[in-house]
Formats: structure tokens, C-alpha cells, sequence
């Protein structure tokens, strides 16, 4: 009986050991998926390193007409759109076709504004998201999407690569829901989120460049397609 006793104690503390490390995973996951865009914001030291090394971009992108003509007694206009890297003007992210009816077409970004509360630098910073593109004659929920809501936006997927892959799908997720929450937004050092729709009436020949400013004020420049 002795002997069997000392051959169960081992397999006890192994089993222990093994419920333990099982259990310190566990409790890791499950502090990753209870972690909340305010905890992140607050704490992590990366992503304000991050935010801080966000650099001026000015062209973040442009659009051009490629054919523009009636249907049925209404005019339609088809656009490409792209969206352009963070270090290279001439490098294409992204890059779609829209027809729209009518020649004013509205491009909608969400901008995030970020204070020197966050930025460590003590410089004002903003990033966006490009949201949807639309025309005067419909509703702009009818628009047609951009960039896929909630998704790590291609032009900033170098921004955040020192994070986890599950904080950089909580930021990216979850940021743009702050802009509900004015209290929050000051305490996290966030000066504001918001939507910012340009437009223009869009003409053959011309290309629409796209720029941001420090503040995150989204402007067209028109340019000849030469």
C-alpha cells in the first residue's frame, strides 16, 4: 500500500504541474480577450511609442475619372481610387473602381486625433481610415466601402507590428467607438474622432490628390492627368 502511494504522489504533483501551466495559458488568453481599448490606450507604452512615431504624410492617396458618360438619361461617372503607401507616394495600397451616378462623388474618412497627452513627442497627431465613397444623388449609407470596418487598415499595418496580433485587432476594432464617449476620448488624450467627408464634382483629365494635414483634415488637390 506504502509502495503505491509513493508511485501516485509523483503522478499527482505532475498532473498538478501540467493544470498549472494549462491554467497561467488560459488565464493569458483570457486576459488578452478581456482587455479593453481603454486598458490599451492607458497602459501600453508600445503603442504610445507608436502613435508618437506616426509621421507627417501629407498625399495619402488620389482619384481619377476613367470614364464618364450617360445611361438612360442620367450621367454616370467611374472612378479608380487608390490609396497610396505612408512611404512611398508612387506605391498603390489599395486600389478599386466605383461607378456612381451623377459627377459629385463624396469621399468619408474617419479621422483620429490624438493630443500630446498620448503623442510622447508633444506634437499633434492623427491617423484615418478611408470609410466609403458616394454620390449627391444617394444616401451615404448606401455608399460603397473602402476600407472593411474593424479591419488593421493597410497603410498602417507597419504601425503597430510590435503589438500582439490580438491588441492591434482590439485597437483597430475598437477605436473608432470612442467617438461616443467625449469623457473617455480627453482621458485617453484622444482630441477627437470624427468623420470627414470631401467631395468634388469630378471631371475627365484631372486627378484628385488626397491630403492630410498634422491635424487630420482630409483636402483634395487637383492636379492635369498628365
Amino acid at each position: 500500500m506504502a509502495q503505491t502511494a509513493k508511485r501516485i504522489k509523483p503522478l499527482v504533483y505532475i498532473t498538478v504541474g501540467v493544470c498549472l501551466v494549462i491554467a497561467a495559458y488560459l488565464g493569458r488568453g483570457f486576459y488578452y480577450r478581456a482587455m479593453t481599448i481603454h486598458q490599451l490606450l492607458t497602459d501600453n507604452k508600445q503603442l504610445k511609442q507608436a502613435i508618437t512615431n506616426l509621421t507627417y504624410e501629407d498625399q495619402i492617396g488620389y482619384a481619377k475619372v476613367i470614364a464618364q458618360e450617360p445611361n438612360d438619361g442620367k450621367l454616370y461617372t467611374t472612378i479608380k481610387f487608390v490609396e497610396t503607401a505612408r512611404d512611398d507616394k508612387l506605391k498603390m495600397i489599395l486600389e478599386k473602381e466605383y461607378t456612381i451616378e451623377g459627377d459629385i462623388v463624396y469621399f468619408d474618412a474617419l479621422i483620429v486625433k490624438f493630443g500630446d497627452k498620448i503623442v510622447m513627442d508633444g506634437n499633434t497627431k492623427a491617423l484615418y481610415l478611408w470609410r466609403r465613397v458616394y454620390g449627391e444623388k444617394m444616401a451615404p449609407e448606401q455608399g460603397f466601402a473602402i476600407e472593411e470596418p474593424g479591419a488593421e487598415p493597410q497603410r498602417y499595418s507597419a504601425l503597430l507590428e510590435v503589438l500582439p496580433i490580438k491588441q492591434r485587432r482590439l485597437f483597430w476594432s475598437n477605436i473608432w467607438d470612442l467617438a461616443n464617449n467625449p469623457d473617455k476620448l480627453k482621458n485617453h488624450g484622444i482630441e477627437a474622432i470624427y468623420g470627414n467627408a470631401v467631395y468634388s464634382r469630378l471631371r475627365r483629365g484631372l486627378i484628385y490628390v488626397f491630403k492630410i494635414s498634422p491635424t487630420g483634415q482630409v483636402y483634395p488637390e487637383v492636379v492635369p492627368d498628365i
